[in-house]
């Protein structure tokens, strides 16, 4: 029996339109590591391999290995019918079952919608994808794949990819017009792995600890000497440690007693500020890695082993950049006289594509 449940039925709608136009009907294995799906097109030109991993979902149950042979088409009818924050349910029952139950959970109402899919029985081999080592790998904004292969798709039926020193060239060459676009290289990008930025976050909040100890540890001399300074202007008392980061005014007045009393604040008052400040900085640490996650790289990482000069077909490559929607990133991975792969990593797996190239006058 299958059971498994994702927070959000966009990453099933998204994926499905990546792949309705390549594949028609396609086999989802489903196992305890989570469910894949591997199909080549009509053409055998272009391969699309799936996986999503089960701790990428809410819940995950599979009591033994087994295939859901599905029409795409039908499948993506009814995943439109889900609206895209639902929480989606897929369940199929062992031996014999021909139905795929998928059911959608509003998040906001007490709406709970079911659907029947029925199964296919799909006879499919399950290709062995070699290892392989490339020679070229380009990292960059899935963004400006998707508008790259988009234009060029209007000038041309093909484009080449070129990988140098210079940089990664995209060229497509038509009847009436020719368009090339260089990517040159840029500083690193893309998210932080959830490892190394808890890790970092880890190390900034240790270090910060350290900073509040030490201030706490100074003696009052040097904030009186600031606070004599402060009153020789006259104009303007600043007040808060420099820990803070946010500069408090107050109009400047000659009474001593409340300057003094200021100074003979007891320590727990004196702790609290730096406390505040520690959580307003972990607020601000949280907020802008996810603000991070959202944004959109906008830089190109290029590593090359020597160079590259391949032919592709635009039409599978604008297939392709549907999934931009899933991943704000994109790997092309390439060697001469090997398949071009293409790969986009979110958070409940991954989506690859491999084509093969275009060779001679093809």
């Amino acid at each position: 029996m299958l059971e498994a449940k994702l927070e959000q039925a966009a990453i099933l709608k998204r994926l499905l339109d990546a792949i309705k136009e390549l594949v028609a009907d396609a086999n989802f294995e489903c196992t305890e590591e989570g469910i894949t799906l591997q199909a080549m097109d009509n053409s055998h030109v272009a391969l699309v391999s799936v996986l999503l991993k089960e701790d990428g979902f809410e819940e995950y149950r599979c009591d033994r290995p087994m295939p859901l042979g599905v029409n795409l088409t039908s499948l993506t009818k009814v995943l439109k019918c889900a609206k895209d924050d639902d929480v989606c349910t897929l369940k199929a029952g062992g031996d014999g079952a021909d139905t795929l139950s998928l059911t959608y959970e509003a998040r906001n109402s007490d709406r709970i919608a079911e659907y029947d899919l029925k199964l296919m029985d799909i006879d499919s081999d399950k290709l062995g994808i070699p290892e392989t080592d490339y020679d070229a790998r380009v990292t960059m904004p899935s963004s400006e794949f998707s508008r790259i292969v988009r234009d060029l798709s209007q000038l041309g039926e093909s484009v080449r990819i070129e990988i140098t020193k210079e940089g990664v060239r995209f060229t497509s060459e038509g009847e009436a017009a020719n368009g090339s676009v260089l990517l040159k290289q840029s500083e690193a990008i893309g998210r932080v792995p959830k490892k190394e930025a808890d890790e970092e976050e880890e190390e900034d909040e240790e270090k910060g600890d350290e900073d509040e100890d030490e201030d706490e540890d100074k003696p009052k001399k040097i904030k009186k000497e600031k606070k004599k300074v402060k009153k020789e202007d006259g104009d303007v008392e600043m007040n808060g440690d420099e820990e803070d980061g946010e500069d408090e005014y107050k109009g400047g007045s000659d009474d001593e007693g409340e300057e003094e009393q200021e100074e003979d604040e007891s320590p727990s008052k004196k702790r609290k500020r730096p406390s505040s400040s520690k959580a307003k900085g972990k607020k601000k640490a949280k907020r802008s890695k996810d603000d991070e996650a959202e944004e959109l790289p906008d830089g190109v990482r290029i590593e090359m082993n020597q160079a590259v000069n391949l032919t592709f077909s635009l039409k599978y490559l604008v297939n392709f950049s549907k999934s931009s929607s899933l991943s704000s990133i994109v790997q092309l991975m390439l060697s001469n006289d090997v398949p071009l792969l293409v790969s986009y990593e979110f958070g409940q797996g991954h989506i690859r594509y491999y084509l093969a190239p275009k060779i001679g006058d093809e």
